[in-house]
This record gives structure tokens, sequence and C-alpha cells, in this order.
């Protein structure tokens, strides 16, 4: 086992290995979650089943003292890591004067900060200004909201595969129905889906899949009706799907042409995990209005919408806001978090994450015709698994690869419209040789299965 304690940025000096004392779960864990069973609402599950104590670099430490792997990082959240030096102070600091005001009561210079930063780091080369909230959905919602209020239209596109949110209207933005749908009707209305680039299912080129949206759109919505397109430059819960070149920009020109904003859901892709600061920049488009969260503020609840002055100027006063929406702690958290995503070299660590995920994924892609495809960018790469004779997904295999990794001490989650891919998502915190070794974890599973 791996047991380095150094980490190339940041993070706690907790011992960097895999380490099983017992069965996953453990005893203490499991009196958690059998205290979690009597208390917590069932809709409210979980993934590893363990009782995290610590965390930090590439692992997480249980109750038990084992310590896990982390190819998960909280969904892409603890990029910068679990309790990166820098945002633990910053945090500190804010604690000790205030932890709340509302900012629309009496505003505070770290939201200003963070809204400034955004502003200038964000793609496009226009003027920007930014409205800051507490999670994804909220900003994919608040997004929708200032688009229609620019366009005074209605209709909203997302697409097949996409996931937006939990509450009402993203749940209706969102593509799948298990488990984030089923039941929870009615949705809200004026929104439609087009077809998403699917290189490994459809075979199309990115302006061939573009022309067979855009056709769709036109047909069923109309350009005059359509207030917004919102889409996932790379998706991430349906399956890190990565669109084939010149589907992106096709579709911005054609928002352009026709005063349809174009919204970039980055909350997943976001500050730095694709290798880019944004995952536009790799396509190279600059959105409208983009949607950002997670990775944000090393790991406390905050939120943002950034884009163009003039759209983000169309909403009345008090039309946008919310008691906790830039929580100075979070805001504090997030000044510290973009200050290392802009000057700690994680731009970079995630390409090197990259550069190891990608080729090793691929070599035990050559040698199992279980892996239809491997996928993505920089630290968030993907393994779609298949039936090998017809293609079909293989939710099933998926599912025991990665409980079985877990129970080996490796955290990896599942995602796809179909449940059949393994994402990889790894703090930027990691080491080489964990982040090695947690591979090799998934290969075994993999070979065991």
């Amino acid at each position: 086992m791996n047991t380095l304690t150094a980490t190339p940025v940041g993070g706690p000096t907790l011992p960097q290995e895999r380490r099983l004392v017992t069965d996953i779960p453990g005893p203490r864990s499991q009196e958690l979650l059998d205290r979690k069973s009597a208390a917590v609402a069932p809709g409210v599950s979980h993934t590893a089943p363990i009782a995290a104590v610590a965390a930090g670099g590439g692992v997480v430490v249980d109750a038990d003292g084992n310590s896990l792997i982390d190819l998960g990082s909280g969904i892409a959240v603890t990029t910068v890591g679990n309790a990166h030096p820098k945002v633990v102070a910053a945090v500190q600091q804010q604690v000790a004067q205030f932890t709340h005001t509302c900012f629309m009561i009496s505003p505070y210079e770290s939201y200003v900060a963070v809204a400034e930063a955004l502003n200038r780091i964000t793609p496009g080369a226009f003027a920007k200004k930014s409205a800051l909230f507490n999670s994804g959905a909220e900003a994919v919602e608040n997004a929708v909201k200032i688009a229609r209020k620019y366009t005074r239209k209605q209709a909203v596109v997302a697409f097949d595969h996409g996931y937006h949110g939990r509450t009402n209207l993203t749940m209706a933005l969102t593509a799948k129905a298990m488990p984030y749908k089923s039941g929870f009707g009615p949705f809200a209305g004026e929104i439609y889906r087009a077809p998403m680039s699917y290189p490994y299912r459809d075979g199309l080129t990115g302006p061939e899949a573009a022309k067979r949206a855009i056709a769709m759109i036109e047909k069923q919505v109309g350009a005059d009706n359509l207030a917004a397109v919102l889409i996932e430059p790379i998706q991430g819960e349906g399956g890190f799907i990565v669109p084939a070149d010149g589907f992106l920009p096709a579709l911005v020109e054609w928002c352009h042409v026709h005063d349809v904003v174009f919204i970039a859901d980055e909350v997943q892709t976001g500050f730095a995990r694709t290798g880019a600061m944004f995952a536009s920049e790799i396509f190279g488009i600059e959105p409208d209005l983009i949607t950002t969260a997670k990775g944000i503020a090393g790991g406390l609840p905050l939120a943002a919408v950034t884009g163009r002055a003039e759209i983000m100027d169309a909403t009345h006063g008090g039309g946008l806001g919310g008691t906790y929406g830039g929580n100075p702690v979070a805001c504090a958290a997030a000044v510290a978090a973009i200050d290392v995503f802009e000057h700690d070299g994680l731009i970079e660590r995630a390409q090197q994450i990259g550069d190891i995920l990608l080729p090793r994924l691929r070599a035990l892609q050559q040698s199992d015709p279980r892996i239809g495809d491997v996928r993505g960018r920089g630290a968030m790469v993907a393994a779609e698994f298949v039936d090998p004779e017809t293609g079909d997904p293989d939710a099933a295999l998926t599912g025991a690869i990665a409980k079985a990794c877990i129970a080996a001490g490796v955290i990896v989650l599942t995602c796809g419209t179909f449940g059949n891919v393994i994402r990889f998502l790894p703090p930027l915190s990691i080491g080489d040789g964990l982040l090695s070794e947690g591979l090799d974890v998934v290969a075994a599973a993999l070979a065991a299965h």
C-alpha cells in the first residue's frame, strides 16, 4: 500500500494510504448507519457505508480507523482538498468576525470579492455581473429566471442525459427519472428536451448533432418562444458525456442569431476540474450565463450565476437573492479557494491526473470489451460498461464493481442515464501513487467480475 504522507497541493497531514482495519462498514460506522436509518428520511441515501471522521489529500478516514482512497471528492466538491489550509484559515477568521448578516440587509466585502473574481475568471471578454446563491440547483433556477426576464420569452430547452438539480424547475430540466423525478411531479412547464451529442452512441459529428438538435428546437419550440438553451458542456450525472467537437459552438451561434440566452451549467465541470478553469474554454465557447457551485468554496455551500452585464441587469431590484445566498463564511472560503485554483497549479494538476486516468482506463478497455467507452477531460473521467455482444448498458456490472471497490477501500461513484458509468473525480490534492493504487483496485474488481 502507498503510505506517502505528502500531498501535492494542500490538505492536512493525514497518512495518505489505503488502510482497512475492519470490514466496510466497521462496527462504529454501522452504529452511525443504524442511527441514520432511525432518524434520517430514507430518501437521503448514501454511497459508501462509512462514518467519516477525517479527510484530506486523497483519503477519507472513518470512525473505525479505515482509510479509503477518495475518487469522488464529494461529487466534485472538494477539488482543492477537504481542508485546504488557505480555506481553513479564511473560514476560521470569518467565523470569528460574523457568520451572517444577510447580504440583502447589510452587504459585506467578501460577497463582492467573489462576484469580482467570477466576473474576471469566467469565459468571455465582456462586462459581467454575478449573483450568489446556495446550491447548483438554485443557481440554475435563477439563471432561467434571469433569461426569461431579459428575453421576455418563456420556453427553455435542456438536453437528453442532462442533470440540473432537485428543485421543481430543475427536476423538469433533468432528464433522468429515477431517482430524481419519479413520483415528484407535476413539474414546471415550458421545458423542452433536445438530443445531446453522444459520440459513443450516436456516431455523429458535432455539426451533425447540432443540426439535429436545432431542427428539433425550431420545429417543437420555435426561436420566437425560446428564452434559453441550457446545457452542461460535459454532462455530469448523465454519464460524463463529452460532446463532439463543433456541437457547442454551433448551438452558441444559433442562440446568438435568434436572441436566445445560452446558459452553461458548469456546476460539476467548473473550477479546474476538467484541466481548464471552466469546461467551456475547452470547446471555445463564451456562455451568456454560467452557473457554478460544487468546487467553488472548498466544501462550503455556495453557488453563483455569472453572465453578460446587460442580461444580469434585466432583473428588477429584489428579484434575486435569498436569506443565505452568499453567506459570509462560504464567501470567505470561496475567495481562498479561487486563489488556490488560480495560483497553486491546480489546472495543471487536473491535467496530470487526466494523464494518469485516461491511459490506464483505456488500457483496461483494450483488454476487456465490457468497457465500451472511456471519456473525459482532466480529473473528470468515466468508463461506460456494456454488454460486449449488444452494446447495451450493463448497470448490474457497474454497480457490482463500485460496491467491490468500496469494500476494498476505494470510493468510486456511478452515474449515467442507464446507471452503467463509473466516474472518477479525485480531489486535485491526491498523490500519484494513491491514484494509481485506486485504479489497481478498480482493475482488480473488474477482473473479479
